[in-house]
């Protein structure tokens, strides 16, 4: 099958075998990225039709190169059986609107795998590394294709042309070499010393009570408060404006002809106006006067608007987008903190520019309900504050989420949205002593008090599921995105994929 005159650094084709079975059987999961190549020489694919020149074109598809090996797409080879590998699984989406965006991503998806294959094999390549032929030879006569009964069948092997047989030998060697420099790199960065912090990671657990104060909640009385120390800013005001953006010039000549009866405001605006009010003759509805502040830039401009009798024009003001005048429909008057909508407005305005007044507020009322719970019981304080309660737990400290932890968002608690890395939340939550409220926190558009109810430590059948998941799958999933990320970014990759996609295959679409 193979020549025997390979250099090799395995002592012997037994102890080969031997040491690839072992690890198969450690690290399960290392074997996700490498199985491709064996999938590809073991089943017989579904056709899919392949969207490529037709074979008897003269076209060149190098799509690039890796330390100058090329990365061509040549039926039969590697990019090409991976590349109907991905469509097989995506026939469904190649029948929809999006065939052509569907196309694109199978072809990029194969020619980035192609990309970390040849990467892979040419890192081993200049180590001097060879898989021994004799453990290539063994896995070629394992391959289902060739069983009968049971057994290997010459017959069935040699009824393949010499050609295949030499591809389907190359590429079983190719996976074996990809797996090996899988399984010494997650040899060389996972010490046991790693394994046993990462499970004490998982310990302990704490479940917890948790009162609520949303911000939304601020009362409607603090908002009237608030407006009567701020009149300038909530008074009510009805103009009309028109705006000239080619010169102040311009403006104030229109401004003449209105203000000595040569045309009247309605017209004009709707004749030179520049703005989105001039439809509508100019008027610019109701607003408060800090809404006028992205439209009118300059405070004591604004501060002048405000003053204006009714039916008076203001003089030129100079705004965003070049000069306006303004006509008073009615004099402004002050918010009738009574008015619903009015009152809506004034909520926003705090909410967007004076939140911090908000947040104090509610840590105040935090504070109290702290001093009940002791007085009392958490339970008893929830129901003499009026507050929501939330429970969540049990869970050990897991800062970022990390998915083989439990986290905070399988609690399902909104209040909690995000707060999987705030690090001032974890501080919070596990330093508090048990069954002691803790200090108010802001989270999101709340204020909360936690109340760590229960600490338990991991079992140990959960603590030898977490080590075994960490070195398994997830730190190998981890080492596998950075190999990806490492191959593709690498100087020694020339992408040429897009011109060559756009020059050849997407006119085939």
């Amino acid at each position: 099958m193979a020549s025997k005159d390979k250099k090799t650094l395995r002592p012997s084709d037994d102890s080969a075998v031997a040491d690839l079975m072992r690890r198969f059987k450690t690290h399960p999961f290392l074997f996700i990225g490498t199985i491709i190549v064996l999938v590809i020489v073991i089943v017989a694919f579904v056709f899919v039709p392949a969207i490529v020149p037709s074979a008897g074109a003269s076209v060149d598809l190098s799509f690039g190169s890796y330390n100058k090996i090329p990365l061509t797409y040549v039926p039969g080879n590697y990019f090409s059986q991976i590349r109907e590998m991905i469509a097989r699984y995506r026939q469904s989406s190649m029948r929809d609107t999006n065939y052509q965006i569907t196309n694109y991503q199978i072809w990029r998806e194969a020619f980035e795998e192609t990309v970390i294959h040849t990467a892979i094999l040419d890192e081993m390549n200049q180590t001097g590394y060879k898989v021994p032929p004799e453990v290539v030879d063994r896995e070629v006569a394992q391959l289902p294709q060739f069983q009968e009964n049971g057994r290997f069948s010459t017959s069935k092997y040699r009824a393949l042309d010499t050609t295949s047989r030499m591809a389907l030998w190359r590429q079983v060697q190719d996976s074996i070499t990809k797996t090996y420099y899988q399984q010494d790199i997650e040899e060389l960065r996972i010490s046991s010393q790693e394994k046993a912090f990462i499970r004490a990671m998982a310990s302990p657990k704490r479940s917890f009570s948790m009162a609520v104060l949303p911000l939304r909640a601020y009362p409607d009385t603090e908002l009237i408060a608030y407006a009567a120390a701020q009149d300038a800013l909530f008074r009510v005001i009805h103009l009309s404006c028109i705006t000239i953006t080619s010169s102040e010039r311009e403006a104030q000549q229109i401004r003449s002809t209105i203000s000595d009866g040569t045309s009247t405001f309605e017209e004009a605006a709707q004749t030179y106006s520049q703005d989105t009010y001039a439809e509508r003759s100019g008027d610019m509805g109701i607003k408060m006067a800090y809404e006028l502040t992205p439209e009118v830039p300059d405070e004591q401009a604004r501060e002048s608007l405000i003053h204006l009798a009714k039916g008076d024009l203001s003089p030129l003001v100079k705004v965003s987008r070049g000069w306006a005048f303004f006509r008073a429909e009615e004099a402004s008057y002050p918010a009738d903190t009574g008015d619903a909508a009015l009152l809506d407005k004034i909520r926003t305005y705090i909410m967007e520019y004076e939140r911090g007044r908000v947040e104090d507020y509610f840590i105040t009322e935090a504070e109290s309900f702290r001093a009940a719970v002791r007085e009392s019981s958490f339970p008893d304080a929830l129901i003499q504050k009026g507050l929501l309660e939330r429970t969540f737990g049990p869970l050990p400290l897991n800062y970022g989420e990390v998915p083989i932890f439990t986290g905070l968002s399988s609690f399902s608690v909104p209040e909690l949205s995000g707060a999987g890395s705030n690090e001032l939340f974890w501080q919070t939550a596990f330093s508090t002593p048990l069954n002691t409220p803790s200090q108010p926190l802001v989270l999101g558009n709340t204020v909360v008090v936690l109340y760590p109810s229960e600490e338990i430590a991991e079992d140990e059948t959960n603590g030898e599921y977490i080590e075994t998941a960490y070195a398994s799958y997830w730190m190998s999933s981890f080492i596998n995105q950075n190999l990806r990320d490492y191959f593709l970014s690498n100087k020694k990759l020339e992408d040429r994929f897009f011109d060559i996609y756009l020059k050849y295959i997407q006119p085939l679409d």
